[in-house]
């Protein structure tokens, strides 16, 4: 007892009777801590005193400020106590043992870790598991201590003890992260703290990043991020180009976060095969660092809780008037904390912004390389609309994964430290509050659950819907000749309909969510005061305002919770539907020795066929099928046909032919060779590298060489002759600025016959070793498809290469080395051209009557035949047109300058409606008003118990103070739910007027604006005007009028702050200023780099096959990497924009805490002869004060977050104002008309815009009533012109087109083209039941559409697929191309209009099949007056009159047998050249 009398005299042992004695505290919890710390760090010091030379690491620059400049400083204020006791001493005041032997030890336990920091083996001692474990022990035990500092009005200690504190907690973080990472050196290959900090050692802006001279001007301009000053000064001074940019950091640069997942997703999928997780493989690439930036959050968030108690401990000052320094102190304090603050708030929001740009850029081209690497069968399982939802939404969901994550844990323990502080003002009372809260959880999780159902399924609608966008605008130019567009808009609007139920159900479930917890610090402040009194406690200033600062910042925790836990759930969603999409099996093939041979294969087992084969006889294979079974599904519901290919041998150095009626199976050889079907049973090998040509032309967005060229070097020579080999010079020297002219999307700048021959230019150019063309010679016309045939496909450019050419034309099969039937997927029979003219399967003419020999196509000398045609051939091609659409058809998407228009705002309100406004607005004012109406009143009270002049009852204050509390709750409840209805019902009026311009656009702004731009506005701007828009503005509004109400109470409650306002305002304005002309044109630029990333996107999904063939993978992924870059680049710039704003408006923001506080202490004074008002107001103004820090930091950027937004609606009313077809007529007309079919054209002349030639020339002819007429010409004649000119999909500028004598400009245009039957070029069959696809409108019985199958003949294929109630997938790959025209043309018959236009309906079916056509056109469309395009003389030899087009000019117009007898006609030199 002696001993303990000694240590703590006159003193208790443990408990003082409310807590630890302050002797236990001292010797338990500070020196006993720190002897354990010593003991602990010399018995590691002497453990390792004789560690390996290999285990000793060298010291980085961070860790050498951890270790030595951290501990030097603790040491420094711990010296600091000890000398401040002697002086105490000295001056003859008693110091308690206790506080002795504290001091000391803390003093040693730091130079104990100075001393040993400069030991070689100190990694081994500070990163020891044990150590760090105790470190952190070590912190919570020093925490009593702290609250003891706290609860004292000692303002210098107070600030003495939270630095030491703090160090400790720092230090402790340090040694811990830095064990964690250095124990993961090997795989994670960083070699300190520093790679992890400043992610991977690149975090300065610019080229600044490798360098290792990091000065103090470097880490200045990274603190305050001035790289951005640049960019700003131009962005006031002029419109803002991407040049103008930050440059991008290298660890920001899409291929190095592409290689960083890819690397952990393949290890993802090795470690986990059946069941990868996206969201493991995120951890794997980004956990690190992102852990990391944890820790850094906690610092920031228990930071946040420093103001509350400096704010307690002021108030108590100002109450009781101690001390002449310490008010200062403490007022400066605020400041100082204030600004620390913001330096650590923008330093972990700018971390976690370029973690989050490195995880978006990485799926995104993760994304990108499996679309390139997935087989079109594999793929088949999802949609289109769905992929490109991935890339559009989902990956923006998994990136807010980041924010959502450290708020799940960061939040709570924010609640949490705010109510243990509660507890030490009011004690037990925050237990009131504290059982709201708890009774909320398990309804909020109800909400969220679902909240996440509702998601699910608005998302899987969401798909739908784009899915079903995508293919209305792709085949647009067909749905208005079928006048289809408003049946197909109304397919859009019941899928949209279905997403905004869902929607909507998230919005109003959203509503309750906001409500619960924005009330919920009003309803915790009326149940704590309430109860605090009804205890008996007396409420004082220093406790009410305490509390209400600690209510304050209770709301951003409690009002963000559940919209962290739908970002979370809306992440975990996608990844998992990423992941879905991710573990798909890519092409099935494995390499073989030569890097050019190709194997796929069912199973390990089937290589066995392909071991007993010779190696002399593979040598001499270009393509072998063993036993091969493919299917284009794996889904047992979907097989419907299974490819059967026995045993194919396909020779090296020959033409191959392979023909077969439609649907037999040609295409699926080719796509099972370039491994795009899955093979279920045998093996095929290919040998060589392969080009391909697909039946429909992938055209690339570009120019023409770039298409040609196809990522390949530039040979000059090699491509003069490709371009003369396919009959492209001639085209080219007539567009502006020759192959250098731009393509549009998917070539809609080019005629068909055009994409045709620089498709082939293109695989002819890569002089592959195999080259496969699916049927490339029925989109030309004759005379072009033998040029093509003589001097490409047999042509010197081809010696020696094996080509595979699926074709129904004759000369090509009668020029083949082997030719090989299929029939039903099967291969029926293989051999020579000889054998196949007297086998069973000869359906072709006789080579007698198509008086061209296989001879006469192969030349001995290639360059003298050349010779011979060309000159045929330079007269007609002389009449190619560059296209029959306009060349500078891509316009650049438009973006607006300057302020976002106060129309735009004003255009929103509208499609909100404005009673909904009004509404929203009165709710918003009265919420406010009713939350600060409850503050002033709590002051009031306060002022009242205080002077001891209370004149009403406690119960009369609780009573107003529940008023207020269920007035604010009501208010909040109307708010809440007015803006969900109005954010609701913007979002169906902006989709409804958006489409509805679209259906009645023209079809030239179509093929001016590529689908990916106008895609764009139908899925990531209407996604922003659904979800952020609405949530944005939603905060707009509350941080605009809390604002206004704190400034209000402010000039209330502390007169002097009148003084800053105008000050205050300027700088204000003058930093919005600067900062919004940059952040406006940024978004502009974002939003301009985002478009050319889905158009790729879009166009890749449609090439994918052919990027394969020609192994182009790496190159379309570089140019994806560049769109990213870019993207990338201008989203950094906006992040460091949007920071550099926050941080000044912090620091601002700070230094008005600190003017406030200080004139409240100069004021308690009382040498003023102004009153500063009462305690309570000077409690309140100060309370109020705290969070103006971050209110006026979140108005600003909430407001600039609302402007960036608001682009998506100025983008979206761009649209508003497209031009629009003329929908109304002068003329009604008959159900039944045309009656009698009669055409006539007078002076007809069309240009697809003002600035080109006429693409038909003062054309005139007469179409008798039911005559069968055939227009033929050269690619880019005007043929298609004539059938856009009936359609008035162009109008006409001059002349006039009459159908039974009505002039159809006067008659509404949809109901002129319904009642006329087309059968388009390019087949389109939509994604539904085939029922809906031949009679959409349900008008026919089955009877009658089985009836049209059979006449085109399709009906057998269609029983075996299923019958009419069959699924047709996307674009109609169910069938072949061929399959589909035919389908088209039942179409056409079933609606049995009088004229019936046929665009080569009959170029991708076999001759027997276009024979049989023919005839049941002639025998079924008697009476019907149609119009024939073809490239086959054949087709039109039957017809009543032919009419020949040459450069938009009628050059002649006969019977076919009269023109055919006239050896001078244009008509006959098309005849000699075909085959008949």
């Amino acid at each position: 007892m002696g001993f303990l009398n000694f240590i703590c005299p006159n003193s208790p042992t443990v408990w003082d009777g409310n807590s630890f004695s302050k002797c236990f505290e001292n010797m338990v919890f500070g020196f006993g801590v720190n002897v354990v710390t010593i003991v602990m760090i010399v018995t590691l010091g002497l453990q390792n005193k004789n560690v390996r030379r290999n285990q000793i690491s060298r010291m980085h620059i961070l860790e050498k400020v951890f270790l030595l400049f951290l501990p030097a400083l603790a040491a420094c204020l711990s010296f600091y106590d000890i000398f401040y006791l002697l002086k105490a001493v000295l001056q003859g005041h008693t110091i308690v043992h206790h506080e002795w032997f504290f001091r000391w030890s803390q003093f040693m336990s730091w130079m104990t870790i100075l001393l040993f920091s400069k030991c070689e083996y100190w990694s081994l001692i500070f990163f020891n598991r044990v150590l760090c474990f105790w470190w952190i022990a070590k912190s919570f035990l020093e925490i009593p201590r702290l609250q003891t500092s706290f609860l004292s009005l000692e303002a210098i200690r107070c600030i003495k003890e939270s630095c030491s504190f703090v160090a400790g907690v720092t230090f402790g973080v340090f040694i811990n992260v830095a064990r964690i990472i250095r124990g993961s050196t090997e795989k994670r290959k960083l070699g300190s703290l520093e790679d992890a900090l400043l992610s991977d050692g690149k975090d300065l802006e610019e080229n600044h990043i490798r360098d290792s001279d990091r000065t103090v001007h470097s880490y200045w301009h990274l603190l305050t991020f001035k790289s951005i000053n640049s960019v700003m000064d131009l962005g006031v001074t002029k419109q803002l180009d991407f040049e103008d940019l930050i440059q991008l950091p290298h660890e920001l640069n899409p291929s190095h976060c592409h290689s960083t997942l890819l690397r952990c997703w393949a290890a993802e999928e090795t470690k986990y095969c059946t069941d990868p997780s996206l969201f493991r493989a995120i951890c794997y690439a980004y956990g690190w660092p992102y852990m990391f930036l944890g820790l850094l959050k906690v610092l920031n968030d228990l930071i946040s809780f420093v103001g509350p108690l400096l704010l307690n401990a002021l108030i108590r000052f100002l109450q009781q008037g101690s001390g002449h320094f310490d008010g200062y102190l403490l007022a400066i304090s605020l400041g100082l904390t204030s600004t620390f603050k913001s330096f650590l708030d923008t330093q972990y929001s700018f971390h976690l912004a370029k973690i989050k740009l490195k995880l978006r850029s990485s799926i995104m081209t993760v994304v990108y390389r499996k679309c390139l690497y997935v087989s079109l069968a594999n793929r088949s399982k999802f949609s289109e609309g769905e992929v490109q939802t991935f890339m559009s939404i989902d990956a923006d969901r998994t990136v807010n994964l980041c924010n959502s994550f450290h708020d799940m844990w960061s939040l709570p323990l924010q609640i949490v430290v705010a109510l243990y502080l509660l507890y030490t003002q009011v004690k037990f009372a925050f237990l009131a509050g504290l059982t709201i809260t708890i009774l909320l959880i398990p309804v909020n999780k109800w909400i969220s659950t679902l909240i996440a159902s509702a998601t699910e399924k608005m998302m899987k609608q969401k798909d739908e819907r784009i899915k079903r966008a995508g293919e209305f605008l792709t085949y647009i130019r067909t749905l208005k000749m079928y006048s289809w567009e408003l049946l197909f808009a109304n397919r859009l609007i019941e899928t949209r309909a279905s997403e905004v139920k869902h929607l909507s159900t998230r919005k109003y479930l959203d509503a309750w969510c906001v409500f619960f917890w924005a009330t919920t610090p009003t309803l915790f402040s009326l149940s704590t005061f309430g109860l605090f009194t009804l205890m008996g406690h007396p409420l004082d200033a220093a406790t009410v305002f305490t509390c209400v600062a600690l209510f304050n910042t209770l709301i951003s925790p409690l009002n963000a919770f559940p919209w962290v836990i739908n970002g979370l759930i809306d992440a975990i969603i996608s990844t998992r539907r990423l992941s879905r999409f991710l573990s798909c099996s890519e092409l099935n093939s494995q390499m073989l020795p030569p890097s050019d041979e190709l194997l796929h294969e069912a199973d390990p087992s089937s290589s066995c066929l392909l071991k007993g084969q010779d190696e002399a006889f593979l040598e001499n294979m270009a393509v072998v099928f063993r036993d091969a079974h493919c299917v284009w599904s794996n889904n047992s519901e979907e097989q419907s046909t299974v490819f059967k290919w026995k045993t194919l041998d396909l020779p090296k150095g020959i033409l191959i032919a392979v023909v077969g009626e439609v649907g037999s199976g040609k295409s699926s050889l080719l796509n099972s060779i370039l491994g795009e079907m899955l093979l279920v049973h045998g093996s095929i090998y290919s040998r060589g590298s392969i080009a391909y040509v697909s039946q429909v032309p992938w055209i690339l967005s570009g120019t023409i060489r770039d298409n040609i060229l196809f990522g390949k070097d530039y040979d000059a020579k090699r491509y003069a002759d490709v371009l003369q080999a396919c009959a492209l010079d001639v085209d080219i020297s007539l567009m502006v600025g020759g192959d250098l002219s731009y393509i549009g999307e998917k070539g809609l700048n080019l005629s068909g016959g055009q994409r045709a021959r620089l498709a082939l230019a293109r695989a002819i150019y890569h002089g592959a070793d195999v080259c496969m063309l699916d049927d490339v010679l029925s989109a030309v016309d004759a005379q072009v498809a033998r040029w093509i045939l003589r001097n490409a496909i047999l042509g010197h450019l081809m010696d020696q290469k094996t080509q595979i050419l699926c074709t129904h034309n004759v000369q090509a099969i009668s020029s083949a080395d082997m030719i090989v039937v299929m029939d039903r997927g099967h291969v029926k029979w293989t051999g020579s051209f000889a054998d196949f003219s007297e086998s069973p399967y000869a359906t072709i003419p006789s080579m007698e009557d198509s008086k061209i020999s296989s001879q006469s196509l192969r030349p001995k000398n290639s360059i003298n035949s050349s010779s011979e045609l060309r000159p045929n051939l330079i007269p007609e091609e002389d009449c190619i047109t560059l296209s029959e659409e306009a060349q500078e058809a891509i316009e650049i998407e438009l973006r607006k300058e300057g302020t976002v228009e106060l129309g735009v705002y004003k255009s929103y309100a509208t499609f909100s409606s404005w009673k909904i406004v009004i509404v929203i607005s009165l709710s918003a004012i009265l919420m406010q008003a009713s939350r600060n109406g409850n503050d002033l009143w709590l002051s009031y009270w306060v002022d009242s118990t205080g002077s001891h002049r209370t004149m009403y009852s406690t119960g009369f204050y609780l009573v107003i103070l529940c008023i207020f509390s269920v007035a604010n709750s009501l208010i909040t409840l109307a708010r809440a739910f007015s803006f969900a209805f109005g954010g609701l019902r913007a979002a169906v009026q902006v989709h409804t007027k958006l489409l509805n311009k679209l259906i009645n656009a023209p079809v030239i702004f179509f093929d001016q604006n590529p689908s990916g731009r106008i895609l764009n506005r139908l899925s990531s701007d209407l996604y922003t005007i659904d979800d952020s828009l609405p949530f944005i503005l939603n905060i707009l509004l509350a941080n605009f009028f809390s604002l206004v109400g704190i400034a209000i109470v402010l000039s209330y409650a502390q007169i002097l702050f009148l003084l800053l306002l105008l000050p205050f305002g300027y700088i204000y304005k003058k930093l919005q200023f600067y900062y919004r002309s940059t952040s406006r044109e940024l978004r502009r630029l974002d939003s301009v780099s985002r478009s050319p990333i889905y158009a790729s996107f879009t166009e890749t999904l449609d090439g994918s096959s052919t990027i394969r063939a020609f192994n182009a993978k790496e190159y379309f992924f570089t140019r994806f990497t560049e769109h990213i870059a870019l993207y990338q680049q201008t989203s950094y710039s906006e992040i460091i924009a949007s920071l550099w704003l926050s941080l000044r408006l912090q620091l601002i923001a700070a230094f008005i805490n600190s003017f406030i506080a200080i004139m409240a202490v100069v004021g308690c004074r009382g040498g003023f002869p102004v009153n500063f008002g009462t305690p309570g107001l000077v409690g309140l103004a100060l309370s109020y004060a705290s969070p103006i820090v971050s209110l006026m930091s979140n108005f600003l950027t909430s407001y600039t977050e609302t402007e960036k937004e608001m682009v998506s609606i100025e983008r979206v009313l761009q649209y508003m104002d497209i031009p629009q077809e003329e929908l109304c007529g002068c003329n009604s007309l008959h159900p039944d008309w045309p009656t009698q079919g009669y055409i006539k054209f007078e002076h007809v002349t069309l240009r697809y815009r003002p600035s080109l030639p006429a693409a038909l020339h003062d054309v005139s002819f007469n179409i008798a009533a039911g005559m069968q007429v055939g227009i033929v010409g050269r690619t880019g004649a005007g043929k298609s012109s004539v059938i856009n000119a009936l359609f008035r999909l162009t109008p006409i500028c001059g002349g006039q087109i009459l159908v039974d004598g009505v002039n159809i400009a006067d008659v509404a245009v949809r109901d002129l083209r319904s009642h006329l039957s087309v059968v388009p070029q390019s087949p389109f069959l939509f994604d539904g039941p085939l029922r809906d696809n031949l009679d959409p409108f349900g008008e026919k019985s089955d009877i009658k559409i089985w009836e049209a199958l059979e006449k085109c003949h399709v009906k057998e294929e269609v029983e075996a697929a299923g019958g009419l109630d069959i699924h047709v997938k996307e674009a109609g790959i169910s069938f072949s191309v061929g399959q589909r025209q035919l389908i088209c043309l039942a179409r056409a018959l079933l609606k049995s209009s009088k004229i019936l236009c046929l665009d080569e309906c009959t170029a991708n079916v076999d001759t027997r099949t276009a024979s049989i056509l023919q005839n049941t056109i002639s025998s079924e469309c008697k009476g019907m007056t149609v119009i024939t395009i073809a490239h086959r003389i054949s087709v039109v030899m039957k017809m009543d009159n032919v009419m020949v087009l040459d450069h938009g000019i009628l050059v002649e117009q006969g019977r076919p047998e009269v023109l055919l007898q006239n050896e001078f006609s244009r008509f006959s030199s098309f005849a000699k050249a075909s085959t008949m």
